[in-house]
């Protein structure tokens, strides 16, 4: 199946379903702790691979090496960063955004969590992420929205689509 089209449903349900994050479908999670929450849950499979996920995600970040942070998006991946005004579409782009991101030490933690299993080799996560930063010395945070499209490629899950962006409202969801 060509990238386009998978890109093109994915930011169609990142639009239309995530607007929805309490909603009933079998497949949500709206908590990063689904025990925490009354609500629907994904199920113990998905939930299961979408914090194995974000837990390489998180170790690639801390280890503040761009090469190994670009090493976890497919080769068509797309990156929509927080803090870049420039969408990155190839793999020295999307290494490079890395460079400068990671002298800021982030720390990404999930405070809401809406997953999507679109098929047996893609997931959509989708959210609220809170990044703790550190800048001269000075540690902040800045809470965004994110959505990850996880692909499974030869067997290894893959970041196909990577968007951030910061909150309109405000630092804190109400």
């Amino acid at each position: 199946m060509p990238k386009a089209p998978l890109l093109v449903t994915a930011a169609m349900v990142i639009l239309g379903a995530c607007t929805t994050l309490h909603g009933a479908h079998p497949m949500s999670a709206t908590s990063p702790d689904a025990s925490a929450s009354s609500e629907p849950v994904a199920d113990a499979d998905t939930l299961a691979v979408a914090q194995a996920n974000f837990g390489r995600w998180e170790s690639a970040l801390a280890t503040r090496d761009p090469a190994q942070i670009a090493a976890l998006f497919t080769p068509t991946a797309v990156l929509a960063p927080t803090v870049s005004n420039q969408v990155r579409d190839t793999p020295a782009q999307i290494e490079a955004y890395f460079v400068d991101f990671v002298k800021l030490s982030p720390r990404p933690e999930i405070t809401e969590r809406a997953l999507r299993r679109l098929d047996e080799n893609t997931l959509l996560d989708a959210g609220v992420w809170r990044f703790t930063l550190v800048d001269g010395g000075q540690t902040s945070s800045v809470t965004a929205r994110y959505s990850f499209v996880w692909e499974r490629v030869d067997g290894v899950w893959m970041i196909a689509l990577l968007h951030s962006s910061m909150m309109p409202e405000g630092a804190d969801p109400a």
